[in-house]
């Protein structure tokens, strides 16, 4: 069910995009990226949210979030908001995973999250002793992840040295390209996720395949393409890419 924004409270400082915080009418806090995030971002969130859920893995609530146009109209501060349907991820009031945490996650999450994100194809999702952007929150006391930010996803330029190299999860590396009971458990499941897609995109609202409220100018995404990156979960040949 959509929520509608009843006040924007700011905008985050981290991230590419720098989503807005804003207050739903449920009363809790999203981080929102509306039309001026790239209806790329929004779709890719979307997307990927949709498939992590189908996989298990932990990701923050989302949901699309109603922007009325006498919340942003004329207001300068919010340029970038614009009105309409917007991807709303649910603020979570957690610390960012650091790197000394990174033992703290249980080894067989560690190794889903690394291969959904080769699945994706999604380098953003760094973390080293110098810092990084792992895009993961930690609940010290519940002991749990929380999974957040795929607008990376689908990456043209996506290079296998970087990601194995820089991915907060790299440990896991060897387990996951290197045993073949592990590669074929993770296929099945992504295999089983895709199986999901029409229903996934059928959710997508009609305005997000525009860039202008006319609808007049297509969106920068291209369906086909994401399926043709996420069906490589049929091929072998997934766990061969270099």
């Amino acid at each position: 069910m959509t929520k509608s924004i009843i006040e924007i409270l700011g905008r985050s400082t981290q991230g590419a995009t720098r989503p807005y915080i804003c207050r739903a009418d449920d009363d809790d806090l999203y981080f929102v990226k509306g039309n001026g995030a790239g209806r790329q971002s929004q779709v890719y969130e979307w997307v990927c949210g949709h498939l992590a859920i189908k996989l298990g893995l932990p990701i923050a609530p989302f949901r699309q979030v109603l922007i009325p146009e006498e919340l942003v109209e004329g207001n300068s501060d919010y340029s970038e908001l614009k009105s309409g349907l917007a991807f709303g991820s649910q603020k979570q009031i957690l610390m960012e995973l650091n790197y000394a945490g990174i033992k703290q996650v249980p080894i067989d999450l560690q190794r889903t999250v690394l291969a959904f994100d080769w699945w994706i194809k999604n380098e953003d999702r760094t973390l080293s002793e110098l810092g990084g952007n792992p895009n993961l929150f930690w609940d010290p006391d519940e002991k749990s992840l929380i999974v957040i930010d795929h607008n990376q996803a689908f990456d043209p330029t996506f290079s296998v040295h970087s990601f194995k190299s820089e991915h907060v999860f790299r440990q896991q590396n060897n387990s996951l390209f290197n045993h073949a009971l592990y590669r074929s458990e993770y296929r099945d499941k992504f295999q089983m996720a895709l199986r999901s897609w029409n229903e996934i995109t059928d959710g997508l609202p009609e305005e997000w395949y525009y860039s202008d409220p006319e609808k007049t100018v297509k969106a920068n995404f291209d369906l086909n393409s994401m399926f043709n990156i996420l069906n490589r979960c049929n091929d072998d040949s997934l766990w061969e890419e270099t």
